[in-house]
């Protein structure tokens, strides 16, 4: 019999409600072999891929979508994520523009949180778009009833850090140095994890007298009463857009001081959030107009990291066996957007004996890997210059640095984790001095190291530095001495120095609550 379209379409939707996102895909691509004008079909099909992460086949299919029907909004929608996904970034803002101004406020909601979100990665969105697309989120998502109070006296100043990774090693390397730290007898420590506990696996060091909460799942409104009737003096937000649903927790106002800090590279755009901490390497002073709160700068670098859970040993630069530099990055696939991609064949195409190695997680599905290989054939980059990997169980993912020699920085969404993790590994990062705070992230970690050689003026200049330690002889020695030494100039630098952090927050919590 032959197949009716409709019914495997509709085979395809049942599939898709009950998670079987393989199976969903088959019907689905059967419906349109038999009529392949079908709109839900490729809607299906994408979403299915979407949810199977294999975002370059979920672009394919909704970009069918939106041409049979333009103000098919869901898939606009849709569309924009995987393209996200892929490090489309200003295609991605583009799709959601298209939809961020319908009457519809289901879509209109999921448009402007994700443009807020966003738009920090976007090569045409500059510090002012950033400030603008954040503030019209926070002012779509509203003033909440206010449950504002006077900072209590008592003997210690109670403190809410709230995050959605605290069971995140990787993550938390920039807080716990800090947390563990906190003197006791001054301030009163509560953990709010929006996702799995703090543990000593993560690098929490547990304190009898510290307090941690559960949150997930309780919505903002429950959560402010809670934070109120609990007399938090201060709460600061560490996940940032990376936990987006509870920003808008800090329009209750449900703690008289509210700062970001670490999660965040830009401002929030949220007016009841009162500061948030920065360095000088991030934030000059001509763009502090561009941020809702008052900007604090830190001594040193406001991402200063301990490492306290197991890592790899650091292997010799592979240079010197093979003769030749391997590049690396392993940053999301989000922030390989276009910029970087030229970037990087434009240094490959300068230093013809070089390769670049990149992974991350989404390489290891087909349609990513196909999407990207294609991206740098744009620009005359060949299959065999590229070594395309998927991500690992993260001591794995580690041993990734012991096969590359230099690591390149993405833009203008540069590195934060991933450039600590190549240093502590003993991989240098090349970057430069951006237009924008999430541009510099990197910078503040290179400059705190005392690793300012590998932090060029300007892209231009970034892209002459990798050229020319992938031609300069005396490459293979520089690196070995500069890794045999790494973790000890880290350990003696201010890009690891917790305790000048720690008196730092502790000082501004107690003059801003006085």
């Amino acid at each position: 019999m032959p197949t009716d379209p409709s019914g495997e379409l509709r085979r395809g939707d049942a599939l898709h409600s009950d998670k079987q996102y393989a199976l969903a895909v088959e019907a689905y691509r059967s419906a349109l072999a038999g009529d392949p004008s079908l709109l839900d079909a490729w809607y299906g099909l994408g979403c299915a891929h979407s949810a199977l992460r294999a975002y370059g086949a979920a672009a394919d299919a909704l970009r069918r979508a939106v041409e049979l029907r333009p103000n098919a909004n869901g898939a606009r929608c849709s569309l924009a994520e995987a393209l996200f996904q892929l490090g489309e970034v200003d295609e991605a803002m583009a799709e959601f523009e298209r939809v961020a101004g319908l009457d519809d406020p289901e879509i209109r909601a999921i448009a402007l949180a994700n443009i807020a979100c966003i738009a920090p990665g976007s090569v045409h969105c500059d510090n002012a778009g950033v400030l603008a697309v954040r503030r019209r989120w926070s002012d779509f998502v509203g003033v909440r009833h206010s449950v504002v109070r006077p900072v209590t006296a008592r003997k210690k100043l109670r403190i809410g850090y709230l995050s959605a990774f605290f069971g995140a090693r990787n993550w938390m390397k920039f807080v716990w140095g800090v947390i563990n730290r906190h003197d006791r007898d001054k301030f009163e420590i509560h953990l709010l994890s929006d996702g799995d506990d703090p543990s000593a696996e993560s690098g929490y060091a547990d304190h009898d007298e510290d307090r941690v909460w559960q949150i997930s799942g309780l919505p903002n409104a429950a959560l402010a009463r809670h934070i109120a009737e609990a007399e938090l003096d201060v709460l600061v937000d560490l996940s940032g857009y990376s936990g987006q649903h509870r920003l808008p927790l800090f329009r209750y106002r449900p703690a008289p001081l509210q700062l970001s800090w670490m999660g965040m590279y830009g401002t929030t755009g949220v007016p009841e959030i009162d500061y948030v901490v920065g360095d000088d390497a991030v934030i000059p002073p001509e763009e502090e107009r561009f941020h809702s709160e008052h900007v604090v700068r830190v001594p040193g670098t406001y991402l200063a990291f301990t490492i306290l859970y197991a890592v790899p040993e650091v292997a010799p630069p592979p240079c010197v066996g093979t003769g030749r530099l391997t590049f690396g990055c392993l940053a999301s696939a989000y922030k390989l957007n276009e910029a970087s991609v030229a970037a990087y064949a434009r240094i490959l195409h300068g230093a013809p004996d070089s390769r670049l190695l990149l992974c991350t997680q989404l390489l290891g599905e087909a349609s990513n890997r196909a999407a990207l290989l294609e991206r740098f054939g744009r620009h005359g980059i060949t299959d065999e210059r590229l070594l395309l990997e998927g991500g690992a169980e993260h001591f794995e993912f580690l041993r990734t640095y012991d096969r590359i020699d230099v690591a390149l920085d993405t833009f203008p969404y540069s590195g934060g984790t991933t450039t600590a993790e190549a240093l502590w590994q003993g991989v240098p990062t090349l970057t430069f001095n951006g237009d924008r705070w999430a541009s510099r992230t990197s910078r503040s970690l290179l400059l705190a190291a005392g690793l300012g050689e590998f932090v060029s003026a300007d892209q231009a200049g970034f892209e002459a530095a990798a050229m020319a330690l992938a031609t300069a002889a005396d490459t293979p020695a520089r690196l070995s001495e500069l890794r045999a030494g790494m973790r000890e100039r880290l350990r003696a630098s201010a890009a690891c120095d917790v305790e000048t952090l720690r008196h730092s927050l502790e000082a501004l919590y107690r003059s801003a609550a006085r």
